[in-house]
């Protein structure tokens, strides 16, 4: 049975804490909607109603244009070992680079992984819990390090001519890119 809160309590934050993978989906009107899965040290829970995660440059800017046009999102964090649990975070989120203004103060609470692009703020709405009864056992082996080792070997000027071009998403939705480094 799916129950709801208003807030994540200190039993979510620890399941949080245990996931090794996370869900984000977003959508804009008329367009696709977009999910992605999400590894590595990138989450923070900041408080009872407010997430924090950091966003490494990949294959596209989905997620950052639909939270721009709309700025729903929904992250789901899945038990794939005893007790059986998916927990949901609903609710709107902003991005924030690192020439923004509020950069420093959320930055500060990351180390920051190879090609760090942006992080997402999350005002949480409401949690929702289920039983997750249909996802399979499954055991965490390793983070894979392609993404931060592709990252590692490319400098930021290469990583500046790519946000040059990647300038909307694949729905034709304008996307902000970093205009500075993100140190």
């Amino acid at each position: 049975m799916a129950r709801f809160f208003d807030a994540l309590s200190d039993d979510h934050r620890a399941f949080i804490a245990r996931q090794p993978l996370f869900f984000v989906a977003t959508a804009a009107a008329g367009g696709r909607v977009n999910l992605s899965p999400k590894g590595m040290d990138c989450f923070r829970v900041l408080g009872p109603d407010r997430i924090a995660y950091l966003d490494v440059a990949g294959s596209g800017n989905e997620t950052h244009a639909h939270l721009v046009a709309d700025g729903r999102i929904t992250l789901m964090f899945c038990a794939f070992d005893n007790p059986a649990l998916i927990l949901r975070l609903y609710g709107r989120a902003v991005p924030v680079l690192p020439q923004d203004e509020g950069w420093a103060a959320l930055r500060a609470h990351f180390t920051l992984l190879p090609g760090t692009r942006q992080i997402f703020d999350m005002t949480v709405e409401s949690v929702q819990t289920s039983c997750g009864w249909g996802a399979p056992h499954m055991r965490f082996e390793r983070e894979r390090e392609t993404l931060a080792k592709y990252h590692a070997t490319h400098d930021s000027a290469l990583r500046f001519a790519k946000y040059a071009v990647r300038t909307h998403s694949i729905d034709g939705l304008p996307v902000r890119n970093p205009t500075q480094e993100p140190g």
